[in-house]
């Protein structure tokens, strides 16, 4: 399970890798530098493809096009190099970003944004007809989400308060509720703050530890089964790709320090545990 650098352009906030099924390449984002780049592992070829407006996470559209999640609040269509605004601002959100998403089954979006000063962050669901509503408040850093294999829980992480949590999922509306604790971070240098996750076809949970150098693996039942270590310590995210879906791809941050956060720090790895993951849901955001 020796990670495998895959690309290095020493991202500064390294996040978001997403399989693409469709074209079978890996996307990820540089949320601080505004660059997001893919990944060809059948030529082993990898770019840059976009310079612009902030990031912060995005999805893939059924027709293949890219939702990005952006500042301000601003949600856009990328599809042939053009952007199309879905939503050009939330008046509330103009000093903030959006930072982590997810897709749900129905094509729903849960899109959380940043805390700034003393405002806290959101999160939001982005509905298919692009209504926006608000389904938390009081986050201190809106983070990871995932999907129980039986679509029934949601998971959702906030970084800051060190803490993973499950909601009972409503497919058919998008509510969530009954938010009880799945896991927790110790509080020390050493295992950093729970960011990205992803839940596997085992319906075990990964979680990337920003500043503890690692992906954790938990159990259903909130224990943490293994860890996985990277020469990075800012490891931000994961997704499961590839032909089979056994390809773990894992972004890292802090590549404008590597001599504090690691000679990996910055890059995309990929490893391979032997465990198949879950596709991510197609969101299904019309203007």
């Amino acid at each position: 399970m020796e990670p495998e650098l895959i690309a290095d352009y020493r991202c500064v906030v390294g996040e978001g890798p997403m399989w693409h099924p469709q074209e079978k390449r890996l996307y990820w984002v540089d949320i601080d530098t505004g660059r997001m780049f893919r990944y060809d592992p059948r030529t082993g070829q990898h770019e840059q493809f976009y310079q612009g407006e902030v990031v912060g996470g995005f999805t893939i559209q059924e027709d293949g096009a890219l939702l990005l999640f952006m500042d301000r609040g601003a949600v856009k269509i990328w599809r042939g190099g053009r952007l199309t605004p879905i939503i050009d601002e939330i008046p509330q959100e103009r000093d903030s970003r959006f930072n982590d998403v997810i897709a749900d089954p129905e094509g729903r979006v849960f899109c959380g944004t940043m805390a700034v000063g003393e405002r806290p962050g959101r999160l939001y669901r982005l509905d298919t007809d692009g209504s926006l509503t608000q389904v938390l408040d009081g986050v201190e850093c809106s983070n990871g989400m995932g999907f129980t294999p039986d679509l029934k829980r949601m998971y959702y992480t906030d970084s800051l308060k060190l803490e993973m949590y499950l909601f009972d999922y409503d497919r058919a509306t998008g509510d969530i509720a009954n938010r009880r604790l799945f896991a927790r971070v110790p509080e020390s240098d050493e295992e950093g703050l729970p960011d990205g996750m992803t839940v596997d076809a085992e319906g075990y949970v990964w979680s990337a530890r920003w500043g503890g150098n690692c992906l954790v693996r938990y159990t259903p039942d909130g224990f943490e089964e293994r860890r996985i270590r990277f020469p990075a310590t800012r490891v931000s995210s994961l997704t499961f790709g590839g032909e089979d879906d056994t390809d773990i791809y894992v972004t890292t941050a802090g590549g404008d320090n590597k001599e504090e956060c690691g000679p990996g720090a910055g890059a995309l790895f990929r490893v391979n545990a032997g465990i198949r993951g879950v596709k991510e849901f197609y969101s299904k955001v019309c203007l």
